[in-house]
């Protein structure tokens, strides 16, 4: 079970696309755990889920390096949503990149 968290503004705006990302990963046959929060609750949430990578959303993209200051030495990659994916709630594209950077950890 692969474990992925999004953050966003608010925990909201993701949520459409967590449900594509999920739908996604069900035709593949891929167990994944797949959740959206606010960049508020990603401390909390660290230490509650063994999270394996954190996509950051285009409103909040501009938190990446304070996220990685917090996550030295986890092993956790961040990385930005990319934009155009995030607006066409593409959940393919966005679980390929998730699971990418799992294997390149």
């Amino acid at each position: 079970m692969k474990t992925i968290m999004l953050v966003c503004a608010a925990g909201m705006s993701t949520s459409l696309l967590v449900t594509k990302m999920e739908k996604a990963a069900e035709i593949r046959g891929i167990e994944v755990d797949i959740f959206a929060k606010s960049a508020q609750e990603i401390d909390y949430t660290l230490e509650q889920k063994n999270v394996e990578v954190l996509l950051l959303g285009p409103q909040v993209k501009y938190m990446q390096s304070q996220i990685e200051s917090k996550l030295v030495g986890k092993n956790i990659p961040v990385a930005p949503i990319n934009m155009q994916d995030y607006g066409m709630m593409n959940g393919e594209k966005v679980l390929d990149q998730a699971l990418q950077l799992i294997d390149n950890k």
